[in-house]
């Protein structure tokens, strides 16, 4: 009897086989493909217009080591010693087969229930790749929900979730998975930044719950093809307590993160789709002239907006070919958003002076803003007397 469970590894077929040779000829025949993780899956999610971003991270483009190859690398990312904190102390919330972290999650979220003793359950996850591995944790997951029954707990530490994006197999390692005595699976995220007086940075906590509800996705997909599990939509965030290394854990309700996550992943453009509309020989091999990754990159649409900056290793480059054609864009979604049909700053400079059409409500409204802070301030309207007779808005 195979040890795979029915949602086993992928079978190939032509078609993937095509597809996997396409993307590896984009990537660089000598460039091993950079695996897909919740937290780009989370900024992909945040921009869904960005085919850019869709295609190179579908065919496990190191972008770092793009943008370093085209003058404009990346400057975000952990230091080596907040990694050694993170391990640390993530080490430290595991230890002793889990009981403070099984704790943790008893005491946040499940304290009707019987609380984990010294025999919770730790099963092994090892297997070899990431498909392989991917099965084992469906297959424990399985077995635990089945033996949940007979009460008990289960921890999974460091499972492998697979999860297909635009087409393209991503394979997701979140920091754990509890499997409470009722069945149900909890998502466990451990964060090396504090929780002071019970409180952490919301914009960081913000990040976690995005990067949460791709594993929550994930973990629902694998419970569909397991035969259905109700998988929780309130995580566990375990932090540092105040300034000490002494965990403690909040509860996070990501239900509108989840929905919004799964909305726009679903949006994205598959993979093969955008790389059959790319010209033949086209490459983003690092190793190439910058020139020619330049007209690469180029050939694929963008859809840059300012939070790229803390999320894409590829924003400065984008942000510099944004401003170079006066693409709105640059300045942010909102403005974008709210600027219409008016694409370029220049247009939209246009509009304020009286120098576009009336028939365009959003260049009538910046036309009259335009002319209300002249007026405010005491100036003249920056337009000529010919302008303002062809246009009495």
């Amino acid at each position: 009897m195979s040890s795979y469970p029915p949602s086993g590894p992928p079978q190939n077929t032509p078609q993937t086989t095509t597809l996997r040779q396409r993307l590896a000829d984009l990537r660089g025949p000598a460039v091993p493909p950079r695996p897909l993780d919740a937290r780009a899956l989370a900024a992909l999610a945040a921009n869904p217009g960005c085919g850019r971003r869709a295609l190179l991270d579908g065919a496990g483009v190191d972008k770092t080591a793009l943008a370093a190859a085209l003058g404009s690398p990346a400057a975000f990312g952990q230091s080596q010693f907040a990694i050694i904190r993170g391990n640390s102390f993530e080490a430290k919330v595991k230890g002793d087969g889990g009981a403070e972290l099984l704790r943790l999650v008893h005491s946040r979220l499940d304290a009707g229930t019987e609380p984990p003793g010294p025999g919770a359950r730790v099963p092994d996850l090892t297997a070899a790749g990431p498909e392989g591995r991917a099965a084992r944790t469906a297959l424990a997951l399985r077995e635990a929900t089945a033996g949940a029954a007979r009460g008990g707990w289960t921890l999974l530490d460091h499972p492998m979730l697979a999860l297909e994006v635009a087409g393209s197999p991503a394979y997701l390692e979140p920091d754990a998975v509890v499997v409470h005595p009722d069945g149900r699976w909890t998502v466990v995220e451990i964060k090396s930044f504090p929780m002071i007086d019970g409180a952490a940075d919301a914009a960081k906590v913000g990040a976690a719950a995005r990067q949460a509800a791709v594993y929550v996705l994930a973990l629902e997909k694998t419970a569909e093809k397991l035969g259905g599990a109700t998988v929780g939509h309130r995580i566990l965030l375990v932090c540092p307590k105040d300034f000490s290394n002494l965990p403690t854990a909040a509860a996070v309700d990501i239900r509108r993160e989840h929905a919004v996550t799964r909305r726009q992943l679903e949006r994205l453009t598959r993979v093969e789709e955008l790389a059959a509309a790319l010209p033949a020989g086209l490459s983003f091999d690092p190793g190439r002239p910058a020139e020619e990754l330049t007209e690469a990159v180029s050939a694929v649409d963008a859809a840059y907006a300012p939070e790229c900056l803390a999320a894409c290793e590829l924003a400065f480059h984008c942000r510099e070919r944004a401003r170079a054609a006066d693409e709105v864009n640059a300045l942010g979604r909102s403005v974008r958003g709210e600027l219409g049909a008016l694409t370029t700053v220049g247009a939209a400079l246009a509009a304020a002076a009286g120098r576009a059409s009336c028939e365009d409500p959003t260049a009538t409204a910046l036309h009259r803003a335009a002319r209300l802070r002249a007026e405010a301030l005491e100036q003249a309207p920056a337009r000529t007397a010919p302008e303002d007779a062809a246009c009495p808005c």
